[in-house]
């Protein structure tokens, strides 16, 4: 994520490797300024999004900014990839976004709910199954200020929340995502924040500052192996379909649907067709 207040940053985020940049017209801009950064952010919308994934994350349903956001996105719409709405809380908050944009023409804008607030978790199956809605993603730091959680809790405190939202994402046929990292280096706290999120299922996690991104792609991308075994399982499956066998085995594995899943969302992982 990136602050659409700040162009040179915005501009390093977006020539970078990341598989998505969400420019962010929320935290990082004062409110004297809102006007001016949503038309700076579009117009950077408009000449990075052709060529690769572009999102906005807007200001909050509950503000005066919100309605203005997304209709001015709308004007974009061709080069957005996503709007994230935050602090999303129930259902309602992403039919307001669906009635505002039906209204500015833009009835096949997806949307992303940045989950962040008790209520928000506690709705996280609802959420998800909003009709727009291509992602959820976990909020930390505004969550664990109303929990009273420190920012230095280790990432297993975090786990009733992350499985909420895994499920709810999984239930739903969407991406789970997870949040940003509540510090900037890239240390041990850091990468063991990643491989937990990876561990559990998570598809991917925001970053915050460029010297993190290096380990966040590392421990989110299948690997080599795990790439070539997948497509050996889905061969292998699709050779006993063909020839009417009902049961396969491979490396001394039965295999099943069960890693016929695993195996398509780890090539998903990698943009890779079978």
């Amino acid at each position: 994520m990136a602050p659409g207040s700040d162009e040179r940053k915005a501009r390093k985020a977006l020539d970078s490797a990341v598989d998505e940049v969400v420019l962010d017209l929320e935290d990082a801009v004062t409110a004297g300024r809102k006007d001016e950064v949503r038309e700076s952010v579009a117009e950077l919308v408009g000449e990075y999004g052709p060529r690769r994934p572009v999102s906005v994350r807007v200001n909050g349903p509950d503000t005066r900014w919100f309605g203005r956001d997304l209709s001015a996105l709308s004007e974009v719409a061709d080069a957005l990839a996503s709007i994230v709405i935050p602090k999303v809380e129930s259902t309602a908050d992403l039919e307001a976004a669906d009635r505002i944009l039906d209204k500015a023409g833009s009835p096949d804008m997806r949307l992303q709910a940045l989950v962040e607030t008790p209520a928000g978790i506690h709705n996280a199956d609802r959420i998800a199954c909003c009709p727009r809605i291509e992602a959820v993603i976990i909020g930390y730091a505004d969550l664990g200020a109303v929990l009273g959680r420190s920012p230095e809790a280790p990432p297993e405190q975090w786990l009733y929340v992350q499985d909420r939202v895994l499920h709810a994402a999984r239930a739903a046929g969407v991406q789970a995502i997870d949040g940003p990292f509540l510090g900037i280096t890239d240390g041990p706290a850091f990468h063991r924040a990643c491989r937990w999120a990876a561990d559990l299922g998570f598809d991917g996690k925001w970053v915050v500052h460029p010297a993190q991104v290096g380990t966040a792609l590392e421990l989110f991308t299948p690997s080599v192996e795990q790439v070539h075994f997948a497509r050996r399982v889905l061969s292998a499956l699709e050779h006993a379909e063909e020839q009417g066998v009902g049961a396969v085995q491979l490396d001394g594995r039965m295999l099943d649907e069960a890693l016929a899943v695993a195996a398509r969302r780890t090539l998903t992982k990698i943009g890779a067709r079978r």
